[in-house]
């Protein structure tokens, strides 16, 4: 086996034929499309726990990504990146079992089990990325044929949006028990459906497809002999935290980098925490809960719709995509917060989902046209920290909110009607962010003309000069 730097082997006639390249698309595949996704919020809910739970569970899960995720990179240097996303692998078929086989009628036992599998879900994300990409890369290097990475990265694109529109539809189908009874009817099979059982085929879907990712990292190979450490350990977790203070110098002086980190984490925790609820508007609006996985099918393909856009976007400087994504945002809190049925209630998911998907691609060119090779993956990493830091935190802060007006109540309210109370507040904080930000950045940048949010202004597949 050659080693990384060797003279490479006679490249095989496709990149496919790569074990590597198959088993990475595989796991990303496995590992990402989960059937619970188009029921994600009203899952929490049918097992007996709270809307606020439910963001208290998830600020704990992005909690875990953050203190995780920057280790995980030394871990997989030192360890390789096989042995991680084994690691992953496994961590995710005991996080879905545990959903799967918890008994109900003990909420203290419910949260207890959801609030170990949202730790374990989040350090199973953690111990994944980079580590899989990083393999996979190594592993087209190793047969000299690294250009070829963008097309691995378009068939994971296809491949990934085809398995979730697949993974959604079918997961709302099967958790909702009046639709699967009457198509069983239909064909001839005549049973009985509940919802407390029901709800739990997503879930028992899922765990055949984490035992899936599973299987395919065991037979990943570390893409060439990795170089003996000699410091151990030890030495290689202190160098990736001297990089890591090393890149968070550097953006706090770079005020263009620390203006787009924390304008898109701006929209990202907005749109990302009404995402999360998306399955519980649904039900606001008066929806099927059949119906979510169609729709969430449908928002799965606004990614190939957008790309075209997203490009042009790229072109502009970041003060106009600004104010396109503040009004993006806003139109779409304020959509959600009159509640309007059926059709007309979709279009604020909309805008809030194509607000979420051109931040993601915003911040991510912005940032890479800015940053230095020899420090880009930890610029990125401190992007993602920064985005998992402000979802959790508003999620404590909407956690607290629920419980204020749950107790502020008249008479008992339900969960979609406390729910529906705390929109216009979620609009109101969003326009107030987004007013202070734009505030902030402009008295900070006044007199910083070589950094002005206008001058960037880098076609894509181009970098500054």
């Amino acid at each position: 086996m050659n080693a990384i730097g060797d003279p490479p082997t006679t490249p095989p006639v496709t990149i496919f034929a790569i074990p590597n390249i198959r088993r990475f698309l595989a796991f990303r595949l496995l590992f990402g499309v989960r059937f619970y996704y188009p029921v994600f919020a009203v899952l929490f809910l049918d097992f007996g726990l709270s809307i606020g739970q439910f963001t208290v569970l998830n600020a704990i899960w992005a909690g875990a990504i953050v203190l995780c995720e920057v280790p995980s990179g030394a871990l997989a240097d030192a360890l390789g990146r096989r042995a991680l996303l084994v690691a992953a692998g496994a961590l995710m078929v005991v996080e879905i079992a545990l959903l799967c086989f918890v008994p109900l009628g003990n909420p203290q036992l419910v949260f207890a089990v959801f609030l170990l599998n949202r730790l374990l879900s989040g350090l199973a994300e953690a111990l994944a990325s980079g580590a899989d990409e990083a393999l996979a890369y190594d592993s087209l290097k190793a047969c000299g044929r690294a250009a070829d990475w963008p097309r691995v990265l378009a068939t994971l694109m296809r491949w990934n949006s085809l398995a979730f529109v697949a993974a959604l539809a079918l997961g709302a189908l099967v958790y909702d028990a009046a639709t699967l009874q009457e198509l069983l009817r239909g064909l001839g099979w005549d049973l009985t459906l509940d919802q407390q059982t029901t709800m739990r085929f997503p879930l028992y879907l899922t765990l055949i497809t984490a035992l899936g990712a599973w299987w395919a990292t065991l037979g990943m190979t570390e893409p060439g002999e990795r170089p003996e450490r000699k410091n151990g350990l030890l030495q290689a977790i202190l160098a990736a935290f001297r990089l890591t203070l090393n890149a968070g110098r550097w953006i706090l002086n770079t005020p263009l980098a620390l203006t787009v980190i924390v304008g898109g984490m701006l929209f990202d925790h907005l749109c990302r925490l009404f995402v999360t609820l998306n399955s519980t508007y649904f039900r606001l609006i008066g929806l099927p809960d059949a119906s979510f996985g169609l729709i969430g099918a449908g928002i799965a393909l606004l990614g190939v719709a957008i790309a075209r856009p997203a490009a042009a976007l790229g072109r502009r400087s970041p003060r106009f995509n600004f104010v396109l994504l503040t009004l993006l945002c806003l139109l779409g809190l304020a959509g959600a917060a009159l509640a309007l049925p059926f059709g007309l209630g979709l279009l604020p998911v909309v805008l809030l989902h194509v607000a979420m998907l051109l931040t993601s691609f915003l911040v991510s060119h912005y940032l890479n046209a800015i940053t230095d090779s020899t420090q880009r993956a930890t610029v990125l990493s401190f992007k993602g920290l920064t985005f998992n830091l402000g979802y959790g935190a508003l999620g404590l802060l909407y956690a607290g909110l629920l419980a204020v007006l749950r107790e502020e109540a008249v008479s008992p309210e339900s969960e979609i009607a406390i729910f529906h109370a705390s929109l216009p507040w979620l609009l109101g904080y969003g326009a107030l962010a987004c007013s202070l930000f734009a505030a902030v950045v402009a008295v900070w940048m006044r007199g910083r003309r070589s950094h002005a949010l206008d001058r960037l202004n880098v076609p894509i597949g181009e970098t500054p000069p």
